[in-house]
């Protein structure tokens, strides 16, 4: 008998109206920086060691488990028809108010000081790259000792070409996962299933690297890090906004939001075309892996945080930068932090066990990335920073690289999406390497 690879129907959740959990996310926010801000007592003790943006991150993923809220739910019609609901609020965060953050954030910026930065920025985020393309491999060897059925499978049910839809996507991101879903023709029954452990792993590793933003200054003691080159970026744009520093008014705050969001419709307007003209120019290159290695062309939300992210390096030689002195960076901040809630409330951790054994290949497979990078670090005596960014850069895209990168300056964002855009270019090249490397260790 076949065995049934349906999926798993996903249970509605208590709230589904976005109106309403929305609502809930911005409580649960107000709720962190509220007790942030408390000086004293155990709420400051409690903040030392966890930082705010980490537990903006976790207690939407509570949520979820708790089954209040769902980034996805599946309802049963009268005749039997499976209807899919999925909230928006991911949806718009992402491509509204990413890219508004990323303008607000970048106006300020000093780009010769972000270049000044060096080659430790790239050293790492390539360390990055190649930790993903060798621990896949390693991660199925590994686990074969234990468990050999957990990565075995065959003809499109090998384990070893769903994983290869996770290369695509910790050195890319969401192009690249589809299209090494399309190089490998992986059973899209069991997709679903490796879809998850994508967004199980890759989350519970930022978590950890957000904890460690707390300890960045003891980590980079450990690491005997430079970390002169971040501090004078740091130090030039908080000298810049305090000499442009001013009391905001209405007209402030809505030319903040002209500039925002008037870039933001630049960036759709422009990438609406440019990924229909190189979708169609990559669609007409004859040889497969030449394509398929082009295909981030062809991407919508790579043009758009692209073209955002030009529009803000050149504002910031005008005279708009001076809205960093009504507060458009804290601005950019507020929407940064909305785009975090929406990434927590992926996270259910109910879901853990019911794949362990691929969840425990995604791990293995993260642990080695880690390793690797803090070996590199630790060589080159690189800063906790570029160890954070080049890994987000990879593993987690444009979503969340500005996140990490952010949250040790706003004027550090502009680092994180430059090292996410270079994600994009290499992502497919770096996972076909890594899937080749996952077929030979899951056939030999």
């Amino acid at each position: 008998m076949q065995e049934d690879t349906q999926p798993k129907l996903l249970p509605e959740p208590f709230f589904t109206d976005d109106t309403i959990v929305f609502g809930l996310l911005m409580l649960l926010l107000g709720f962190v920086f509220y007790t942030a801000s408390r000086k004293g007592g155990l709420w400051e003790k409690f903040y030392n060691i966890v930082p705010a943006l980490f537990l903006a991150y976790m207690l939407p993923a509570v949520l979820t488990t708790l089954g209040l809220i769902a980034p996805e739910w599946n309802t049963v019609t009268e005749s039997g028809e499976v209807q899919t609901h999925s909230t928006k609020l991911y949806y718009v965060s992402s491509r509204y108010l990413l890219p508004a953050a990323l303008v607000l954030m970048t106006l300020s910026i000093d780009l010769k000081a972000v270049f000044n930065l060096g080659w430790r920025a790239l050293a790492m985020f390539f360390a990055g790259t190649i930790g993903i393309i060798i621990g896949g491999p390693i991660a199925i060897l590994l686990v074969s000792i234990v468990s050999p059925e957990t990565v075995g499978g065959s003809g499109f049910d090998e384990v070893w070409r769903g994983l290869s839809t996770l290369a695509g996507s910790w050195i890319g991101g969401g192009a690249n996962q589809t299209a090494m879903l399309e190089i490998y023709q992986f059973n899209q029954k069991l997709y679903g299933g490796y879809v998850f452990v994508d967004i199980l792993v890759a989350n519970v590793w930022m978590a950890i690297i957000l904890i460690g933003i707390g300890k960045s200054a003891r980590i980079d003691k450990w690491l005997k890090a430079d970390t002169s080159a971040i501090e004078e970026l740091k130090d030039k744009v908080s000298t810049f906004s305090k000499k442009v520093e001013r009391n905001p008014n209405l007209t402030d705050y809505m030319m903040i939001g002209a500039v925002a969001f008037g870039a933001v419709s630049i960036a759709h307007f422009g990438a609406t075309h440019l990924s229909a003209f190189f979708g169609d120019y990559v669609a007409g290159i004859t040889n497969q892996t030449t394509r398929n290695i082009f295909t981030f062309l062809d991407s919508s939300f790579f043009w758009m945080i692209s073209i955002a992210t030009l529009i803000a390096i050149g504002l910031s030689f005008t005279k708009v930068r001076l809205l960093e002195g009504a507060g458009a960076s804290k601005v950019g901040s507020l929407f940064i932090y909305i785009l975090v809630v929406t990434i927590g409330m992926k996270i259910d951790f109910k879901l853990i066990f019911e794949n362990p054994g691929i969840i425990a290949v995604g791990f293995v497979w993260m642990a080695i990335h880690a390793v690797l990078l803090i070996l590199v670090a630790k060589l080159i005596r690189a800063p906790y920073f570029f160890l954070a960014v080049g890994s987000q850069a990879n593993v987690g895209g444009a979503a969340s690289a500005p996140i990490v990168a952010s949250a040790f300056h706003p004027s550090l964002a502009t680092v994180g999406v430059l090292l996410a855009v270079l994600g994009y270019a290499v992502g497919t090249v770096g996972a076909l390497l890594c899937t080749m490397l996952m077929q030979i260790v899951s056939q030999s």
